[in-house]
């Protein structure tokens, strides 16, 4: 769709892209061991909330929409970049419940280690991948052709794809994904139902136990800090969870633990080898209350060990410079190509995916390379 927008004095002559258009190869840029996305116009749309009626459409960007300056909104609505029922409107309009609010920017997104998305199994209504650390399974948030489903399409033109179950974005290892919505509703039905067992391992801090630990502990997500809990004092808060280790190795400061989750709550590995002291040796976000000395600086050598072993995609873009992409006269985040607190420098924990089975099925991934202690 093209549309003109006035931003900054000029007039432009954009494309608009939207959840329809798909990702294409051409779509990505290689630079150090990192995949970023080339900048692209979008329109984000949106249904105003109850508690978004009677706010001005300034205000409520403002209020709701943090990651960008005040001044900016301004902008964007004067110019038309913020309508209101596909009408631009003034900064003074009051926005009514259920109205469609839709805003039109210039979007990029965080970049990601750049690792292949290997195929392991293909079947006719059936496809397994090993996902690599940093990546979301889905479009979601920030995300939309940076995450697994967009590569594969724009790498492999594999689409539609409906993944069966998810892994964090910072996690490794299996990806199910099904051809078809019947069979992504047969798979589920049977993940429902506590036919499926799920296997990972984990690279953790200390000498692990010999024999298996079971963590059976309560689990509590705090949404807004993105963080779990256990609860141990209060047995009624939080969502069950359950979760079975064994020991594979130890060299005495480290050990690879099997982890067997019952439940499937967030963070629910992470948290639960936190609470029985030993915690996945780069998790930063659990990692602390174990090892309080540990500090961001010491990470240096683990993200150079934290290799998966998949392929790391050549560069594709030996310049600096900004000429990969169009520059916007109202962004708030060009000429950079990652969002503002996107440095790319982040490294996969070390927790992996290695084994889905079913009643008469069995998909499995290879060991990421951080698995063999030394």
């Amino acid at each position: 769709m093209k549309r003109k927008r006035n931003g900054a004095g000029e007039t432009m002559d954009i494309v608009w892209q939207t959840p329809a258009n798909p990702p294409q190869r051409q779509d990505y840029i290689f630079r150090d061991g990192i995949r970023y996305v080339k900048p692209y116009y979008f329109e984000f749309i949106s249904h105003a909330k109850n508690r978004w009626a009677g706010k001005t459409i300034v205000d409520l960007f403002a209020d709701e929409f943090k990651g960008r300056p005040r001044d900016y909104y301004v902008s964007a609505v004067k110019s038309g970049r913020i309508q209101v029922d596909g009408q631009i409107v003034p900064e003074s309009y009051i926005v009514r419940s259920s109205q469609k609010i839709s805003h039109f920017l210039h979007r990029h997104e965080p970049p990601v280690m750049a690792m292949d998305v290997q195929i392991l199994h293909t079947e006719p209504d059936v496809l397994t991948v090993y996902k690599p650390a940093s990546v979301p399974v889905h479009p979601c948030g920030q995300y939309r052709k940076n995450t697994v489903v967009g590569i594969l399409e724009a790498e492999h033109d594999l689409a539609p794809i409906f993944p069966i179950h998810r892994l964090d974005r910072l996690v490794s290892g299996l990806l199910i994904l099904a051809r078809s919505a019947s069979k992504a509703d047969f798979f589920r039905q049977q993940i429902e139902s506590g036919e499926i067992k799920k296997q990972y391992i984990a690279k953790v801090v200390g000498v692990f136990p010999e024999n298996e630990q079971v963590a059976n502990v309560n689990i509590n997500y705090n949404a807004r800090e993105g963080k779990s809990t256990v609860e141990i004092e209060n047995g009624s808060k939080g969502k069950v969870a359950c979760t079975k280790f064994t020991r594979i190795s130890t060299n005495g400061t480290q050990s690879i633990v099997l982890c067997e989750p019952v439940t499937g709550r967030t963070h629910q590995i992470r948290v639960h080898l936190q609470f029985l002291g030993h915690p996945i040796a780069n998790d930063l976000l659990y990692l602390s209350e174990c090892v309080p000395n540990r500090s961001i600086e010491g990470f240096s050598a683990d993200r150079a060990a934290a290799n998966s072993g998949l392929e790391i995609k050549p560069d594709n873009s030996t310049d600096d410079s900004v000429e990969d992409f169009d520059i916007d006269p109202m962004c708030t985040n060009c000429p950079d190509l990652p969002p503002k607190g996107y440095d790319g420098h982040e490294e996969g924990l070390w927790l992996h995916c290695v084994r889905y089975s079913g009643p008469d099925w069995t998909y499995e991934c290879p060991y990421p390379n951080w698995a063999s202690l030394s």
